[in-house]
């Protein structure tokens, strides 16, 4: 039977495909904008059918409504990254969280911490082989469809081919739902004058051929803007937006200097406009892999001159991290930040930065304080912390005593806020600062 009669015999609509989902499952959901919103649509529509079908997945683009209030009976969503339309159900009981570094989410899957009875992917459409791309969400998605039960596709149309380990073949579908509609897009984050004091500082730390692994935001954005001058600059990065082409088309990334991959971006996810989706699609230059190899710390260590720029909540004055809770409010998750952090500090010639405006909530609270606040997860050890950069300044904490480390973080925090900082330190460490 050819790939095109498999693909015929398997085609389905979406709610006769979300039918063949049993009570007491476990769904893990393609991720971020790789969601496959048609079939999520379904299964909440025919929430009837179901009694504690247990919704595993990360950062949910979508409308997320079978984590919405009423929705217990029937769904019980597990986030392994909270997201904003997950984020009131993980924190008011009616879902919950898994904490988990990024690169180990397909270990849950594949060594049986948690067994996935369905994964629900959404796929571009199969070229001349019968292979489809998983396209903007490569990342776990793909593991969770090589190990489940129930594979269920959309397959859209407008779903982007990328290359790498990035296929599944028609035959190892159970059931496609073809689709149409556009791919979830990110507008461009507003860069305002802190954000571009953070970004000129960043890139004083980039020096040419480096490679690079930037998160989502004003902030990672803002550091873009400043490597216009670099040279043969790579990227090797759990996720890439816009701001990546852009430096593609001026000549600045190239990835020539790369010594792992070279030639060519490797992420594992992708979250932008329709020019980054237009960009990526049947692009040779761009590789997406797993999260489990693009993420593993012992892989990233590989990138000569890696230089990892993420962002946080709260620092405290001995350098430790909290970059997913508010307190014991859970806002985010792990995500990749100590994937990186881990996999730059053991490169050769790498850094880790972690870039944050000094100030929260209009300028009211610092994220520069003496102890992260009462419940806090510390998201990056003290150990592992390399630079911490706000508009005022970059502080250097690798080989530094408790009592330096303080002084160089009090020196970047808000001047509204460094006097108490200062007194603080003069408290704990009984010295003048």
């Amino acid at each position: 039977m050819s790939w095109k009669d498999i693909y015929e015999n398997k085609l389905v609509t979406a709610k006769e495909a979300v039918s063949k989902i049993g009570s007491n499952s476990r769904v893990v959901v393609g991720h971020a904008v790789g969601e496959p919103s048609e079939l999520i649509d379904a299964l909440v529509e025919n929430k009837e059918n179901y009694e504690n079908v247990e919704i595993v997945h990360m950062v949910a683009m979508g409308k997320g409504e079978y984590a919405k209030e009423g929705m217990e009976k029937y769904f019980k969503h597990n986030s392994i990254f909270v997201g904003a339309s997950t984020r009131d159900a993980v924190n008011s009981g009616r879902g919950d969280y898994t904490p988990c570094f990024f690169y180990e989410v397909p270990k849950l899957f594949k060594d049986g911490y948690m067994p996935v009875d369905v994964a629900l992917i959404q796929v571009s459409k199969p070229d001349e082989h019968g292979y489809c791309s998983f396209g903007v969400s490569n990342d776990y998605t793909k593991p969770a469809a090589e190990c489940a039960k129930l594979v269920i596709a959309e397959v859209n149309e407008n779903m982007p081919r990328t290359m790498g380990d990035s296929f599944i073949h028609v035959s190892d579908i159970d059931c496609i739902v073809e689709a149409s509609h556009q791919i979830i897009e990110l507008k461009p984050p507003k860069i305002g004058e802190v954000e571009k004091a953070i970004g000129k500082h960043c890139a004083s730390l980039i020096e040419d051929g480096s490679t690079l692994q930037l998160g989502i935001g004003a902030i990672p954005d803002a550091v873009l803007l400043f490597l216009k001058d670099k040279k043969d600059l790579g990227i090797h990065s759990e996720m890439i937006s816009d701001g990546v082409v852009e430096l593609v088309e001026a000549g600045v990334i190239t990835n020539n200097k790369k010594t792992l991959h070279p030639g060519k971006i490797v992420v594992t996810f992708l979250m932008g406009t329709k020019r980054l989706y237009d960009f990526v699609n049947d692009n040779p230059m761009v590789e997406t892999y797993p999260v489990s190899y693009v993420n593993d710390p012992t892989i990233i260590m590989k990138n000569y001159k890696m230089v990892s720029v993420n962002s946080c909540v709260q620092v405290d004055l001995m350098g430790q991290i909290c970059s997913e809770s508010i307190g014991m409010k859970q806002i985010s998750g792990v995500g990749g930040q100590i994937d990186f952090i881990r996999g730059a500090s053991m490169a050769k010639d790498g850094k880790s930065i972690i870039a944050i405006p000094s100030t929260a909530a209009k300028g009211k609270v610092s994220r520069i304080v003496p102890l992260l606040d009462e419940g806090a997860a510390v998201t990056t050890s003290r150990n592992d912390v390399d630079y911490v950069i706000t508009e005022y300044g970059i502080a250097g904490l690798k080989g530094k005593t408790l009592k330096q480390r303080a002084k160089e973080l009090i020196n970047i925090a808000h001047p509204d806020f460094r006097e108490g900082l200062i007194k603080e330190y003069e408290n704990r460490f009984k010295c003048k600062f």
